[in-house]
């Protein structure tokens, strides 16, 4: 258990104690090796005092006389810190023991408080990384062997179930979701243990949904809708979701590559997109990216620098080419969205309201998006 305080949790336990008393902390291991404290210099010195208080399992109290009698110790008071019933450490406060003891028993309790917190937090996320790693093996068609099946079983992952898989991408972070962002977000699915979660990314997660009842997609769409919701009331978050269609658990590889299709039409639309709704885009897969290159430039290409009118048009798609609310959705008015599209005529050639100059302006959009992903 003594590996349990580590000096980068010792620095934070004498940090959080010296808000609450001004005396000089430190914080010792079972060896009697002082690895944090206020005093810079005192850090990698061994402290007797500590070492005894450790051994006997009760706090000490070091007066005056005990300096000149006890290696490397000063007047004040040491408390064993206990974590499941075990010594790991010792706290020291440095003063006058009739001063500082009263505040010792609340330090005490604190600090193993915040040891207590750092183990179940360290225990969470070393279960998140191993379902996350667990989930990319599977989701990759990696072989179930021995070992694979065991993993499954320490994880509590029922490899029996059909699934449906969920890729789910957070759009527009600033920075990087901390571990209780994280948590609270993994949180939304605790409550139904037969659905699998894990992060890939800080932008990305990946929901399993458990299919052997087949849940509608109505009711998928509905629960997606309503975490959405609460990222954006809750980080400011806004996602974007894409759905596979059910695949039994060795086939989980299918399942995954149609949600990851299915994400890069949902980036387009800014919605939540099925792989079974899926027809155009299915044949874009198949297209090799030089292809995709090359037809953005004859389509779209003088439009590259053109920022304002190439996100007028993927609002355009997004609106289902409705004028009326893309305008609304841009706050222009719609004179100004037709002069737009004039714009993007005269620089193409390709008309808005021709259905096959539509989807070539639409198979443009498309790949750039995928290009400037990849890019990223």
């Amino acid at each position: 258990m003594a590996a349990l305080i580590l000096p980068e949790l010792a620095e934070k336990i004498v940090k959080e104690v010296r808000k609450l008393i001004g005396e000089d902390i430190i914080v010792v291991n079972t060896e009697g090796d002082i690895i944090a404290s206020t005093d810079m210099e005192r850090v990698g010195t061994f402290h007797e005092g500590a070492l005894l208080t450790a051994q006997k399992k009760r706090k000490l109290i070091i007066t005056e006389e005990d300096q000149l009698k006890l290696a490397g110790v000063k007047a004040g008071i040491n408390f064993p810190i206990f974590f499941q019933h075990d010594v790991i450490g010792v706290l020291g406060i440095t003063g006058d023991p009739n001063k500082v003891t009263p505040f010792g028993e609340i330090i005490r309790k604190m600090t193993e408080l915040l040891i207590s917190e750092n183990y179940y937090a360290e225990q969470h996320d070393w279960h998140t990384r191993a379902i996350e790693s667990f989930v990319m093996d599977w989701v990759q068609s990696k072989e179930w062997d021995d070992p694979f099946i065991n993993r499954a079983k320490l994880l509590a992952i029922d490899l029996k179930a059909k699934r449906t898989v969920v890729i789910i991408e957070f759009l527009g972070l600033n920075s990087p979701l901390s571990r209780d962002s994280w948590s609270s977000i993994f949180n939304r699915f605790q409550e139904n243990t037969q659905e699998v979660v894990a992060r890939t990314g800080n932008e990305r997660m990946v929901l399993l949904i458990n299919s052997s009842k087949g849940p509608t997609r109505a009711s998928i769409e509905k629960r997606l809708m309503k975490f959405f919701l609460f990222l954006f009331n809750n980080f400011g978050i806004q996602a974007v979701a894409g759905v596979g269609q059910a695949a039994e658990s060795f086939e989980i590889s299918h399942s995954y590559r149609q949600a990851e299709r299915s994400l890069k039409i949902a980036k387009v639309n800014g919605t939540i997109t099925f792989d079974e709704n899926l027809t155009l885009e299915m044949i874009s897969e198949e297209i090799n990216p030089k292809t995709k290159a090359d037809f953005v430039i004859r389509t779209i290409g003088p439009l590259l620098k053109e920022v304002e009118l190439l996100e007028t048009l993927k609002e355009l798609f997004k609106q289902n080419h409705s004028l009326k609310n893309t305008a609304k959705k841009l706050h222009i008015h719609i004179n100004t969205l037709h002069y737009r599209l004039k714009k993007v005529e005269e620089l193409t050639h390709l008309n808005a309201n021709n259905i096959q100059d539509l989807v070539n302006l639409y198979l443009g959009i498309l790949f750039l998006d995928e290009q400037t992903k990849i890019r990223k």
